[in-house]
């Protein structure tokens, strides 16, 4: 957090958009304020595009008036039914809103809204931080209005709510979502009172939409220690009610003096190794749910002890069922989570083992275009605490990785389809589609992932002809 004087404050609003506002605010009698996330932010130090401004009065009507004056290239959008209004001008959003108070009923996060003073606009705020406001009048220009000391919460590095945290998380539950995902994305502590609160109110959570959740998930995944999220999620006792596949990871269950890791705190682990390389939401999904299934697979075996067989191939397959249950996108997304979890094991096991051209031809193959995005996967599931045999496993990746450049420089096997398709084969031999023409294409592409040919035309055909007179097939014509 940086420090500002009054004056280096208002040298932050010097622009000429927020001196339109306040000049066309004087010019209809209304107070006018920047409020939230913006003014936050420039004491954060974060970028910010998000401009919201509260008037008292008719935000509106200071949004019309606004568009009129900047002319072409501004666009304003206005929605009478929230009393609210957007302007965009040259890459710059505005939103404007005309102060208000709120309340609420028990059933239902959508408040009873009625026109109200700046501080009634101020207590409604979800957090002290949020809650800041600077004039945008002329003869208060940069001024801070700051009723919660929000000012000494960024200091201190704390989220609070501005009032008793029951009414406000119990108002809007989603809240309690936006209190864990303030404290991942900043790095801050929850006041103890707020997160007592939380806790008190979890099950409020079920009134709020998937869609709504899913979103904050999405934001507290992106931030850059998103493990912090989801212990606090668990702390709370919110992650049970919003992401049970997840919450049943944790324990530790000991048997014959024999113990298997916690899963959960694993799969945290491997999200924030992963979070330190990309910034891609569904492959930091995917790290998120790579073990899912370790619950559903856990078997004991007497000569072995605690296994997790399969659970890749499981964990790929619920893939569909957790999306659709928490309102993720069922489309491509869903399906390269999908892969990413069903291939996780494969360079492991390639790793742990001789590294052999063949294997890393089929993991080429299968992983295509995403190959790299899951050797990233990978690597950041090694967590051992043996660092001897973590650094064993990262040096034998570092094989795979140059086996799977030289292959694809000489093979060309990233996306490719074999040489002979399932019609050349069905001319040849005057077959109709049937399991013996897809044994033979099979056969060839099974053929040059082995390296027993070479991925051309003339090879492929040779071996097609070969595949085929042992099954007593013999081309027309001959």
């Amino acid at each position: 957090m940086i420090e500002l004087t009054p004056n280096e404050l208002k040298e932050r609003f010097s622009d000429k958009i927020f001196k339109q506002i306040g000049a066309i605010a004087d010019e209809l009698g209304m107070e006018c304020y920047v409020v939230g996330g913006y003014v936050r932010d420039i004491f954060l130090e974060r970028p910010s595009k998000d401009i919201d401004v509260v008037v008292v009065g008719s935000g509106i009507a200071i949004a019309e008036a606004l568009g009129k004056r900047l002319g072409r290239g501004a666009h304003v959008s206005v929605f009478k039914n929230f009393g609210t209004a957007q302007l965009k001008y040259r890459g710059t959003e505005v939103e404007f809103v005309g102060a208000r108070k709120e309340s609420y009923t028990h059933d239902s996060r959508k408040p009873i809204v009625e026109d109200g003073t700046l501080e009634d606009d101020q207590n409604r705020r979800d957090f002290t931080i949020n809650a800041l406001a600077v004039c945008l009048n002329s003869a208060r220009y940069g001024e801070l209005v700051d009723p919660f000391d929000g000012m000494a919460d960024m200091r201190e590095r704390i989220i609070r709510t501005p009032l008793d945290p029951d009414i406000t998380f119990s108002d809007d539950p989603l809240r309690m979502m936006r209190c864990i995902r303030f404290a991942t994305q900043l790095n801050f502590y929850i006041d103890d009172e707020t997160f007592l609160s939380l806790s008190r109110n979890v099950e409020r959570i079920g009134i709020i939409s998937k869609e709504r959740i899913a979103d904050e998930l999405n934001k507290i995944i992106l931030s850059p220690i998103p493990s912090k999220g989801f212990v606090e999620l668990d702390r709370s006792g919110l992650l049970p009610l919003i992401f049970p596949e997840l919450s049943a990871l944790q324990g530790v269950e000991t048997k014959n003096g024999r113990a298997h890791k916690d899963n959960f705190y694993h799969t945290l682990e491997v999200l924030d190794n992963i979070s330190r390389h990309t910034d891609n939401l569904w492959l930091r999904w995917a790290a998120l749910l790579h073990d899912i299934a370790k619950p559903t697979t856990k078997r004991w075996e007497p000569k072995v002890g605690w296994t997790f067989h399969n659970h890749n191939f499981v964990g790929e397959k619920m893939i569909p069922n957790i999306f659709r249950s928490m309102k993720l996108p069922m489309n491509e997304k869903m399906k390269y989570v999908q892969k990413m979890v069903g291939l996780h094991m494969r360079p492991i096991v390639i790793a742990d083992e001789e590294v052999t051209d063949s294997a890393v031809r089929r993991l080429l193959f299968e992983a295509s275009d995403d190959i790299d995005d899951l050797m990233l996967l990978c690597e950041a599931d090694i967590t051992s605490k043996n660092m001897e045999r973590k650094q064993r496993f990262l040096n034998n990746f570092q094989l795979v990785r140059q086996k799977l450049k030289d292959l694809e420089e000489r093979d060309r096997i990233r996306n490719f389809q074999p040489p002979i398709s399932g019609e050349e084969i069905m001319a040849t031999f005057g077959l109709q589609p049937c399991q013996q023409v897809g044994s033979i294409k099979s056969a060839i592409k099974d053929a040059i992932l082995d390296g027993i040919i070479s991925n051309e035309y003339e090879p492929a055909r040779a071996y097609m002809l070969e595949k085929a007179e042992k099954m007593g097939l013999k081309p027309i014509g001959r």
